[in-house]
């Protein structure tokens, strides 16, 4: 089932200091192989330390049927972090951040951390499994940070900065 492209949204273009510089839409910044831009991305952590890791559909554009972290987006032009935070979370995962634990645990730059674009990764407290967009994923796995690791030296494809971000924020 072919399902329509997304809207081809603007996305600002950052300095090394995360100031906007410029604007380009999303086809171009992909097809110029940028990463000045800006994205979002969440982990969801269960009591047991496990994060919610789940799989993309097929129709995706970028990385289908690969893992992912729990929730990602783009930070459309003249949006903020915590802007996209909020409609991203409430897209994917139909959860409201002014009703969740959620807390920030960095943010990154290709410059001084070898990921894709500039984003802020945060992470969301929860025990339970989110009511999330079957648009975007087919299915999950709760998984340790070693077990998702080990998932992946196993062959299993993921987007590439997943096993940096667990890596980083949940160590080796």
């Amino acid at each position: 089932m072919d399902h329509p492209a997304p809207q081809d949204e603007y996305l600002d273009l950052v300095d090394t200091n995360d100031q906007v510089i410029g604007k380009k839409k999303r086809s171009e910044v992909y097809a110029e192989g940028l990463s000045n831009f800006r994205v979002v991305n969440a982990f969801i952590v269960n009591s047991k330390g496990e994060i919610w890791i789940p799989r993309r559909t097929a129709s995706k554009r970028g990385f289908p049927l690969c893992l992912d972290m729990s929730m990602g987006g783009h930070v459309e032009s003249a949006e903020t972090y915590e802007a996209t935070l909020k409609r991203e979370t409430q897209e994917e995962l139909n959860l409201d951040t002014d009703k969740i634990q959620i807390r920030l645990l960095g943010h990154l730059s290709p410059q001084q951390d070898g990921v894709s674009c500039n984003m802020n990764v945060y992470e969301i407290k929860m025990d339970t499994v989110p009511d999330y967009n079957q648009d975007d994923f087919v299915e999950y796995f709760w998984l340790t940070p070693q077990a998702l690791l080990e998932k992946l030296a196993t062959g299993d494809k993921c987007k590439d900065d997943l096993p940096r971000l667990v890596k980083i924020f949940y160590g080796e």
